[in-house]
């Protein structure tokens, strides 16, 4: 039967399930930058993990037998789930393959520690003014936060279980460095980049956390080292900030005049709620961590990197 350590211990080697994703560019960064053995698994290779050894292969779809092979050939300490589904995928990618994780790692000899990448959203809308810790109830009212849910289900009752060493890290919303292309930021960053004139935006009337993806990726690197932390840790800025606040400082980061974006009122798209705050309490506690970047150095990381990978032929990372 696995279970957790009782105190930090050196991870050498960890596998990063997802690791081309944008979270697990920023996790492989952080445990390299750790001196940590990476292998980078994902279904596709980018040339962003050429440092590390690279899997190819479509964890979603491998049976537990499949992973726990996988994972006992690698002799890996820890294993971080960096995955994320939308659609067709929503299932397999979010649910199946945590329970296929658990399966694996139920056989896999050293008991490597399990960090399970979750999301605020699995709590669903909150009053407004909620700081959210981990003893509110998860009520989530989407598929997507729902399947994140189930997912996290699995990883948390193995390990009371005592069957897994399995924690789990539910993230706020996350900018920084190399966004995803298709969130609001990444994508407003790409229009600031691309468009030289006036961009027509519509803004919600919203307040909600984000955190550094680097910071994040901190909190992975503490949680993984940290088998003596157990349960859910909800990682976050502790700060909810007007949509209006944030698009103005990227703005800013870009180099315009605050003129450029013209702001229109209106129901956005999403998979949040409209007030999101973060009581991150327990992980600065438990795990050490509390995050570095502040607004202004998150975004010009965030410009920085969409300017530089839009000048690149075909505007490939």
């Amino acid at each position: 039967m696995n279970g957790a350590g009782t105190g930090p211990r050196p991870v050498r080697r960890v596998a990063v399930i997802g690791a081309t994703g944008c979270m697990g560019r920023q996790i492989t960064a952080a445990f390299a930058a750790r001196g940590t053995e990476v292998v980078a698994i994902a279904r596709r290779y980018a040339s962003h993990v050429a440092a590390h050894r690279f899997l190819a292969l479509d964890a979603a779809h491998a049976s537990g037998a499949e992973l726990a092979a996988l994972l006992a050939a690698e002799r890996v300490d820890a294993v971080v789930n960096a995955t994320l589904g939308w659609g067709e995928e929503l299932r397999a990618t979010n649910v199946q393959l945590a329970e296929r994780l658990v399966d694996a790692l139920r056989r896999t000899p050293g008991s490597p520690r399990l960090v399970h990448l979750g999301t605020i959203h699995e709590y669903g809308p909150v009053l407004w003014g909620t700081s959210i810790d981990e003893e509110v109830p998860p009520r989530p009212q989407q598929p997507y936060p729902a399947s994140k849910l189930v997912a996290a289900g699995l990883v948390l009752d193995a390990a009371r279980a005592g069957e897994v060493d399995g924690v789990v890290l539910r993230l706020t919303n996350t900018i920084g460095p190399h966004p995803a292309a298709e969130s609001f930021f990444g994508s407003l960053a790409a229009r600031l980049s691309d468009d030289r004139g006036p961009i027509d935006l519509t803004v919600a009337e919203a307040h909600r956390d984000y955190v550094d993806s680097r910071d994040a990726a901190e909190a992975v690197v503490r949680a993984a080292e940290t088998p003596s932390a157990q349960g859910v840790f909800n990682i976050g800025t502790g700060r909810a900030l007007d949509i209006r606040t944030l698009v103005a400082a990227l703005v800013r980061a870009a180099g315009g005049p605050r003129e450029r974006v013209r702001e229109h009122a209106g129901a956005v798209s999403s998979r949040g709620a409209d007030w999101i705050q973060v009581d991150s309490t327990r992980a600065r506690r438990l795990l050490g961590w509390s995050p570095r970047y502040s607004l202004e150095a998150s975004m010009q990381a965030m410009w920085e990197t969409v300017r530089t990978e839009s000048l690149r032929p075909g505007g490939a990372p």
